[in-house]
């Protein structure tokens, strides 16, 4: 296996190892993150009716950025979205990334917006 096939074989391990554990549900919807070279995503989702309640991404954001700064004004666009839908508290699915970098300023700047988890 080459290093990239290794590094997604792992990061799937780990993220089938979370969501066994993670479960959205309606008091307490998932909130998802997916990462990739350039962008950041972040999704609430109720597992349980499998509906995608609030979304956010950076593809919206104005360009000339840190990726760390994009992530942190994701965090709190999507905390904003929440409160629209009277979401407080989530379940935090860092969906098999590393909790640091950009993942990490997300979850903060999500925390600042005012979600609890």
């Amino acid at each position: 296996m080459d290093r990239i096939k290794k590094k997604l074989h792992r990061r799937s391990k780990i993220k089938k190892g979370l969501r066994k554990r993670i479960r959205g549900t309606a008091e307490r919807p998932r909130l998802t993150i997916y990462r990739s070279n350039t962008e950041i995503y972040a999704q609430i989702i109720d597992d349980s009716t499998g509906f995608t309640l609030a979304a956010a991404s950076s593809k919206n954001l104005e360009k000339g950025q840190t990726p760390i700064a994009k992530a942190k004004n994701v965090g709190e666009e999507i905390a904003s979205k929440a409160k629209e839908a009277n979401i407080v508290d989530v379940v935090f699915d860092r969906n098999g990334y590393l909790y640091h970098g950009r993942i990490k300023s997300l979850a903060e700047g999500a925390r600042d917006g005012g979600l609890n988890f």
